[in-house]
């Protein structure tokens, strides 16, 4: 029950909503994107703003979560306002992270984790309760063997109910354990899809996406931007120059190598307005092999997610 498999055709690029959902996130130079008004009214014509492009760019599936602040509420009155009818859009949604920045920049915790089963049930409501059954997916957020989701007997049968009613299942996946925590999945044979980051930095997860791929599991890439560290203001000069050889910028180059993957069925882009968004897009253009010709780029996964640790709200 792979919801992914229709959207190849139609547009591999999706929309994650993470950062346009709440006025706090971990992006390099957001502050510069959206400016001091993220009240939730601004935020909200934002994100309809956005979400019009993308849907007239031929964008068809878009990814939202408990945690990522608004965003389902954003989402769910998009829709409404549109008239958009059931069936044109996949929409991904995810449990297991609760939001606790109160609306703040300057909150200490922005968000909660949980993967409990009474997590599970309460964030399920509260889906329904927005998003009625306009949602096609729904994954288990930032899964990891610590976690122990995978042994929870409780939850795996909610879960499994779930699945039983129509909605796929997944799980996104973080950290350097990525890989580790993928095939532990796949032998549990109840997901669907699998959403891990994959960029020309961290690569780490990518034997184990392709293996997911091959039995069968819908592949989502997240951060393939590596929250702006691959884009002009991360300043990676090697990433520069190839851009600037092809008349793009290293945004689309990012994105473009994440969709040469095989086993790549969805690309998120992460952008928060439609002249982003545009650029995001571009990536479609990019000739050549980009996660080729840029491995020297790639640093050592405990690195990476180090660096990423260190990434401050704003």
């Amino acid at each position: 029950m792979n919801p992914l498999g229709t959207l190849r055709a139609g547009g591999r690029i999706g929309l994650g909503l993470a950062a346009i959902g709440r006025p706090a996130y971990i992006t390099l130079g957001r502050e510069l994107d959206l400016g001091p008004d993220r009240t939730v009214t601004e935020l909200e014509r934002r994100a309809h703003q956005l979400l019009d492009s993308a849907r007239a760019s031929g964008v068809r599936y878009f990814d939202v979560a408990r945690s990522y602040g608004f965003a389902e509420a954003f989402l769910a009155s998009w829709l409404d306002s549109r008239g958009i009818p059931g069936g044109e859009l996949t929409i991904g949604s995810k449990w297991g992270y609760t939001y606790t920045g109160g609306w703040r920049l300057d909150a200490t915790v922005h968000e909660s984790k949980d993967l409990s089963a009474p997590t599970f049930r309460r964030q399920l409501a509260e889906t329904r309760e927005l998003l009625g059954d306009r949602f096609d997916l729904y994954q288990i957020h930032s899964a990891t063997l610590e976690s122990g989701v995978f042994d929870d007997g409780p939850l795996l049968r909610d879960l499994t109910a779930l699945r039983g009613s129509g909605v796929a299942l997944g799980i996104s996946v973080t950290g350097p354990g990525q890989a580790a925590t993928i095939e532990r999945a796949l032998r549990t044979g109840i997901f669907d899809t699998v959403q891990a980051t994959w960029n020309l930095l961290e690569r780490s997860a990518e034997p184990a996406l392709r293996r997911a791929h091959a039995a069968g599991v819908g592949v989502i890439v997240k951060e393939a931007l590596a929250n702006g560290r691959l884009t002009t203001r991360g300043g990676v000069p090697a990433l520069i120059e190839y851009a600037q050889d092809r008349g793009v910028e290293p945004d689309a180059v990012a994105l473009a190598a994440a969709l040469e993957q095989p086993w790549a069925d969805v690309v998120l882009s992460g952008a928060v307005s439609p002249q982003m968004l545009g650029s995001n897009l571009r990536a479609v253009e990019v000739a050549g092999h980009p996660a080729a010709d840029l491995s020297g780029i790639q640093l050592d996964s405990a690195d990476y997610w180090d660096r990423r640790s260190r990434l401050a709200w704003n």
